[in-house]
C-alpha cells in the first residue's frame, strides 16, 4: 500500500467496522463479493488499485472456521510415533552395517500430513468410488515402509534390508514400481517429474471420464512435494494446464519445511509466499498451514498486529535457525525484536515457547485443509505446508543444514527419539541393534490402523493390474498396407496414420487408443484424426472454428478422443504415462500413441521415458520425422541421429527403425499383442519418416526377422564372385538398395541387402546368448540370431543408418566376418536429403565406396577400384569429418 496521509481515520473506521459487520452477519462470500465489486468500481475511475498475489503469513483457515477433528487423536498420535521410530530405525540399521544411505529427516517432517491423509482422505483400491492416486515424495519412502509394516504389508525381513535388493529380499530406495510391481505406482524421486505427472494424471482422470470408460467421482489426485523441489521447471510448468480444465480432482501438498538438500530454499526470502504468489496468480485455490495450534492463543492476544508483522518480516534463514536452536533463542531474536511481541511470551517458558509447532505438525490444522481442498470445487488447490526439516530429532539434527543427508543416530539420538514421542523402548533395547516396534495385532492401535484403511477401501500405495487381456488384430487386419502403395509415394509417417486409422475402426480396441500429438498432426498428415474422433476438451466447443468449412476441421469435444497437447513434449510424456499406465491405475487397458518431432524425443524428455519403463507403461511412442538426413532444410536442431540409441538403453523398450509401411504394421502389431494381449511391462519406439517413396508388397515369410531385427530383403541372382551384403534401415536403406545396384551394374559386385528393423534387438539377443554361454560352458553354446542369419553368406558386412556409428556398432561383436559401418556423427546441416546424405557419408556413393574397400581389405580387389570409385562419385576424400565440421 502507499503512504496515504490520513486526515479523518474516523471515516476509514467506519469503513472497516462496517466490512468486519457484513463479515460477522452475512459471511466471507458476501465480504469478498463487496470488496470485489469496489476494486472494480475504483478501476473505472481510473483508480490504480494494487494487486497482491500474497495474502499474511499466517493460517488460511481461521481457527473458527476448523472443522471437528472425526479421529481418536491420542491413537493416531501414538501410530504416529511408532511409524517415525520403525522408519527411522530402518534407515538406521541399514546404515549401522552398510553404506547404502537414506533419508531420516524427509519423512519426519511431513509425518503428519500423511498420517492424516491415510486415516481420514486417501480412498484405496476397494472405495466404491474408487482409489486416489497418491504421488508419495520419494525421500519420504521409509514413512511409506514404515505403515506398510504396521499394517502387515511389508516383513520385518523386508525392513532390515532397506536398500539392500540384489540378493535379499530388500525395499527399494526410493518408490520403484518396476521393483516393486505390487506396492509403488510412481516413480516420484526425479524431482520436478511428481507434480508434473499428477496434473496429467488429473487431467486423464477426466478424459477417461468424459469419454465413458471409467467415472472420476470424487477421486482425487493428491501430489506430496517439497519446497524445494519447486525449483524444477517441470513443478511449475503446467499449473496453468490445471486451472485451464478446472481439475478441482487434483491437490499439491507442499511440505515447506524451508531446506532443500543443501541449506535454505530461500535464505533471504519466504518460500511460502512465493509459492502462494505463484500457484494463486496462476489461478489455484491457495491453502497455507503455517502455525499449529499454540499460536492461535498468541494471534489472538496480538492487538497491536506486531506478532503477524514479526512473522511476516523474518525471512527463512531465520525461521530455519530457530528450530536449529533453543527457545531462549527464538525468545530473543523472534519475540524480543518489538516489546508488544516480548510482552505475548512473557509468561511462557523457553520450553514452552520452542514447543510452539509449526502447522504441518498438527493434525488438526492438516485436517481442515484437507477437508476443504477436497469439498473445494472449480479449481486445483495447493497445500502449503510449513513444517521442520527432521521434526522430532532435537539437537541430533532438527533444522540443521546437514539434515537431509542425516542417516544415523547414536545412542543418545536414539534415547531423545524414544523420549520424544513416547516409546516403550528401553535403554538396553539400544545398546546393540536399533529395533523395530510392532504391536501385536490384537493391540487397539494396529486395530485402529486396520479399521481406518478399511473405510476408506483399502491400503496405499498398492499396485493392481485389474485389467482384461485385449485381442490382437489379425496381420490380415492390415492387408492395405501388407500390399505396399505400388507406384505411388507415400512417407512411413503418413502410412502410420493409416495404420492407426485400421486400429480406430476395429470394435474392441478403438475406443482404447490415445492419440497424443503436440501440436504437429498437420506435419504428420495426421489432421484427419480431428474430424474422425475429436480432440478433447472439457469445456467442448465454444467458438466456430475458422476452417469449419473444410473436411479435416478442428473438432473440440468434452469426449473427444485426441490429446492435442501444444507444443509440450513434456505434458505430452506425462499424457502418454497415464493412458501407458491406465491398465494399474483404472482396471482399463488402453493403447496410447504418441507421435512427435524425434529430436525433441529422449534427449528433451529423457527423465520421463526412463521412469516410463520404472512404471512399467505400456504404449508406443512414434519418433517423426526420424533421421538425421530425413528433415531437409530444417538443421542442426532439428535432424535426429541419436535419439533410437537413447531410447534402446531403457530396458524395456523396443527400438526400431522400419522403412516400409508393413515392416511398422508388423511391428505395432505385434506390440498390440506383447502388451494388451499377453500383458507384458514394456513399450515400444518406432521411428517414422516424412520422405515420400513407394512402398513394396510385403515378402513371405519375413515377420519373424521383422520382430528379431534383421531380414534378407534381396537376395542377389548375380553371379559375380565379389559379394558384399549390405545392412540398411530407415530411408537409408533406399540408399543401400541403389548402392547394392550400381556395385552390380558398375563395378562387378554382387549386393545383398538386408533390412535391419532392429540393430538394439539384435545386440540384446546377442548379449544374451553370450551370458548364457559363459554361465554354461559345459553346454552347447547358443549361436546369435545375427551371427547365425548371416554366417551363411559371404562377403564382408556393410552397415548404413541415419544414426550415429554408435547404433550399428552394437553387433560388432556378433557379425562372423569383416564389418565395416557408416553412421551420421556431428551436428545436422540445412539442405536437402541427397546434400545432407553426401555430407554425413551415408548416400549410395559412400555406401559403394564402403563396400569396395572392405574388399580390397580382404584382398578380393585392388585398390585402385576404390580411388576410381572415389573419382566417379566426386568424394573429397581430403574433406574433415561430419563431426569436425
Amino acid at each position: 500500500m502507499t503512504q496515504f496521509q490520513d486526515h479523518d481515520p474516523q471515516e476509514t473506521r467506519e469503513w472497516l467496522d462496517a466490512l468486519e459487520a457484513v463479515v460477522a452477519f452475512e459471511g466471507t462470500d458476501k465480504a469478498r463479493h463487496l470488496i470485489g465489486s469496489l476494486i472494480e468500481a475504483a478501476r473505472k475511475h481510473g483508480i490504480d488499485t494494487p494487486y497482491s498475489a500474497t495474502t499474511p503469513y499466517i493460517n488460511s483457515i481461521p481457527t473458527e472456521k476448523e472443522p471437528p477433528y472425526p479421529g481418536d487423536r491420542q491413537i493416531e498420535q501414538r501410530l504416529r510415533a511408532l511409524v517415525r521410530w520403525n522408519a527411522m530405525a530402518m534407515v538406521a540399521r541399514a546404515n549401522k552395517h552398510t553404506s547404502v544411505g537414506g533419508h531420516i529427516a524427509s519423512y519426519q517432517s511431513s509425518a503428519t500430513m500423511y498420517e492424516v491423509g491415510f486415516n481420514h482422505f486417501f480412498k484405496g483400491p476397494d472405495h466404491p468410488e474408487g482409489p486416489d492416486m497418491v504421488f508419495f515424495q520419494g525421500h519420504a519412502a521409509p514413512g511409506m515402509y514404515a505403515r506398510a509394516f504396521l499394517e502387515g504389508r511389508i516383513s520385518e525381513e523386508q525392513l532390515i534390508n532397506f536398500r539392500q535388493e540384489a540378493h535379499k529380499k530388500g525395499l527399494s530406495s526410493y518408490p520403484h514400481p518396476w521393483l516393486m510391481s505390487d506396492f509403488w505406482q510412481f516413480p516420484t524421486v526425479s524431482m520436478g517429474l511428481g507434480p508434473l505427472m499428477a496434473i496429467y494424471q488429473a487431467r486423464f482422470m477426466k478424459y477417461m471420464d468424459g469419454r465413458g470408460l471409467t467415472k472420476a467421482n470424487t477421486r482425487k489426485v493428491w501430489a506430496f512435494l517439497g519446497d524445494g523441489e519447486m525449483d524444477e521447471p517441470e513443478s511449475l510448468g503446467a499449473i496453468g494446464l490445471a486451472v485451464r480444465e478446472k481439475l478441482d480432482n487434483l491437490v499439491f501438498v507442499v511440505n515447506a519445511n524451508l531446506q532443500r538438500l543443501d541449506g535454505p530454499v530461500r535464505g533471504n526470502g519466504k518460500i511460502i509466499q512465493e509459492l502462494e504468489g505463484t500457484f494463486r496468480g496462476a489461478g489455484w485455490n491457495v491453502i497455507k498451514v503455517l502455525w499449529g495450534p499454540g499460536w492461535d492463543e498468541l494471534l489472538a492476544k496480538d492487538t497491536s498486529g506486531k506478532l503477524m508483522q514479526r512473522m511476516m518480516e523474518v525471512v527463512d534463514g531465520e525461521y530455519q535457525a530457530y528450530k536449529a536452536k533453543d527457545g531462549a533463542f527464538v525468545r530473543e531474536n523472534f519475540f524480543g525484536k518489538y516489546p508488544e511481541t516480548a510482552e505475548l511470551v512473557k509468561n511462557m517458558t523457553d520450553d514452552e515457547i520452542f514447543s510452539l509447532t509449526r502447522g504441518g505438525h498438527s493434525p488438526r490444522k492438516m485436517y481442515a485443509a484437507y477437508k476443504a481442498a477436497t469439498e473445494h470445487k472449480g479449481q486445483p488447490t495447493v497445500i502449503i505446508a510449513k513444517t521442520v526439516k527432521g521434526y522430532g530429532m532435537g539437537p541430533f539434527g532438527e533444522g540443521a543444514m546437514t539434515a537431509h543427508n542425516q542417516k544415523k543416530l547414536d545412542v543418545n539420538g536414539l534415547k531423545y527419539f524414544r523420549d520424544r514421542f513416547g516409546l516403550p523402548i528401553s535403554d538396553s533395547q539400544l545398546e546393540n541393534e536399533v529395533p523395530f516396534y510392532k504391536p501385536d495385532d490384537s493391540n487397539e492401535l494396529i486395530k485402529y490402523l486396520h479399521e481406518r484403511r478399511q473405510a476408506l477401501g483399502g491400503y496405499l500405495p498398492s499396485r493392481h493390474d485389474r485389467a482384461e487381456s485385449l485381442p490382437t488384430p489379425a496381420l490380415e487386419a492390415f492387408d492395405m498396407i501388407l500390399k505396399g502403395t505400388g507406384e505411388r509415394e507415400m512417407s512411413s509417417t503418413m502410412l502410420f496414420g493409416r495404420i492407426l486409422a485400421i486400429i480406430l475402426r476395429d470394435k474392441a480396441l478403438g475406443k482404447r487408443v490415445v492419440p497424443i500429438i503436440p501440436d504437429e498432426a498437420r506435419t504428420f498428415g495426421l489432421e484427419g484424426l480431428f474430424r474422425q474422433v475429436g480432440i478433447y476438451d472439457p469445456a467442448g466447443q465454444l467458438y466456430e472454428p475458422v476452417d469449419a468449412d473444410q473436411v479435416s476441421w478442428y473438432k473440440q469435444a468434452t469426449n473427444g478422443q485426441v490429446l492435442q497437447e501444444g507444443i509440450n513434449e513434456a505434458g505430452s510424456m506425462s499424457s502418454w504415462l497415464a493412458a501407458a499406465t491406465a491398465y494399474a491405475n483404472y482396471g482399463e487397458a488402453m493403447i496410447p500413441f504418441y507421435i512427435y518431432y524425434s529430436m525433441f524425443g529422449y534427449q528433451r524428455v529423457g527423465d520421463l521415458v526412463w521412469l516410463g519403463g520404472d512404471m512399467r507403461a505400456r504404449g508406443f511412442i512414434i519418433g517423426g520425422t526420424a533421421g538425421r538426413t530425413t528433415l531437409e532444410g530444417e538443421g542442426l536442431q532439428h535432424q535426429d541421429g541419436h535419439n533410437l540409441v537413447f531410447f534402446s538403453a531403457v530396458p524395456n523398450c523396443k527400438a526400431y527403425d522400419p522403412t516400409y509401411g508393413y515392416e511398422m504394421a508388423v511391428i505395432i502389431r505385434a506390440g498390440l499383442q506383447e502388451m494388451f494381449t499377453e500383458k507384458k511391462d514394456l513399450f515400444y519406439y518406432i521411428t517414422a519418416m516424412n520422405e515420400n517413396y513407394p512402398h513394396p508388397a510385403m515378402p513371405e515369410g519375413v515377420e519373424e526377422g521383422i520382430l528379431k531385427g534383421l531380414y534378407p530383403l534381396r537376395t542377389s541372382k548375380a553371379k559375380h564372385k565379389p559379394r558384399v551384403q549390405l545392412l540398411g534401415s530407415g530411408t537409408i536403406l533406399r540408399e543401400v538398395e541403389q548402392a547394392a545396384r550400381w556395385l552390380e551394374a558398375d563395378w562387378g559386385v554382387t549386393a545383398d541387402v538386408w533390412s535391419a528393423t532392429s540393430f538394439s534387438e539384435l545386440a540384446r539377443e546377442g548379449q544374451e546368448c553370450e551370458r548364457e554361454n559363459r554361465l554354461h560352458p559345459d553346454q552347447a553354446a547358443r549361436i546369435p540370431y545375427v551371427t547365425q542369419t548371416l554366417a551363411t553368406t559371404k562377403g564382408p558386412i556393410i552397415a548404413v543408418t541415419d544414426y550415429i556409428h554408435l547404433y550399428t556398432e552394437q553387433v560388432r561383436a556378433y557379425m562372423p566376418r569383416r564389418y565395416v559401418t557408416l553412421g551420421t556423427d556431428g551436428f545436422g546441416r540445412s539442405d536437402t536429403r541427397e546434400a545432407l546424405r553426401r555430407f554425413f557419408e551415408v548416400d549410395a556413393a559412400h555406401v559403394v565406396v564402403a563396400a569396395l574397400k572392405a574388399l580390397v581389405d580382404e584382398g578380393t580387389l585392388d585398390a585402385k577400384v576404390v580411388s576410381d570409385a572415389i573419382q566417379r562419385y566426386g568424394i573429397d576424400p581430403d574433406v574433415a569429418t561430419p563431426r569436425a565440421r
